[in-house]
């Protein structure tokens, strides 16, 4: 995997999110091109919605392994 998303660059602006750590509660900045952050507070990796991202980005496979984009693409079809 990558550390930030190679796809976004060429397709489309980041945009900012505003995401309650699942951990703590602690507001947590996620940018669209994140794959995932870490909660300044505890630590909890945060991880970014990327089913959205892997239907429309042509380094999906690339980026995420032929084994999870699979099971997302499944994932997103039910």
């Amino acid at each position: 995997m990558f550390d930030g998303c190679p796809g976004s660059a060429n397709h489309r602006t980041p945009t900012l999110s505003i995401r309650n750590c699942p951990e703590c509660g602690s507001e947590v900045e996620i940018f669209s091109n994140d794959i995932k952050v870490t909660c300044d507070n505890c630590g909890f990796v945060v991880h970014n919605n990327i089913v959205s991202c892997a239907k429309w980005c042509k380094y999906a496979k690339e980026c995420l392994g032929e084994e999870e984009y699979k099971r997302l693409m499944e994932t997103s079809e039910e």
